[in-house]
């Protein structure tokens, strides 16, 4: 069964902003939808700024706003990819997925509360349709 789940990796600059509130959406979209046995959820940074810490605080406070959980650790995108044998990864903009066109999750790290609320919801759109369009 683990060699026919799919596998997802969000990945920004220090995964302590977009990519960890991607992957909580996500899975908490999957987890919804009960089909994520059937997905190998995950995030990673691009850099080594982060890496060992936890998410923005603001993220955090976002998420839990909206009830969407995170337990979470930036962790680094060099060590996944080295742990990978054969890989069929195939590299996407998860704005590409975006229903109102929005390619860019713009980083909310200098931004206020409003800019994480922002990514949270574009994540939601792009997660939606991701989601549906690969299960």
């Amino acid at each position: 069964m683990a060699s026919s789940r799919k596998s997802v990796l969000f990945v920004c600059l220090g995964n302590i902003c977009r990519s960890p509130i991607a992957e909580a959406v996500f899975k908490k979209m999957a987890t919804d939808a009960s089909v994520v046995d059937k997905w190998r959820i995950d995030s990673a940074a691009t850099s080594t700024y982060e890496i060992g810490n936890p998410p923005d605080h603001r993220g955090q406070a976002c998420l839990k706003k909206h009830g969407v959980p995170m337990m979470h650790v930036a962790s680094d995108l060099k060590k996944k990819a080295n742990s990978v044998k054969n890989s069929k990864a195939k590299i996407e903009l998860l704005g590409s997925y975006d229903p109102e066109k929005q390619l860019i999750i713009k980083d909310p790290y200098y931004g206020h509360e409003e800019d994480f609320e922002n990514v949270y919801q574009q994540c939601v759109r792009c997660c939606k349709v991701f989601l549906e369009r690969n299960s």
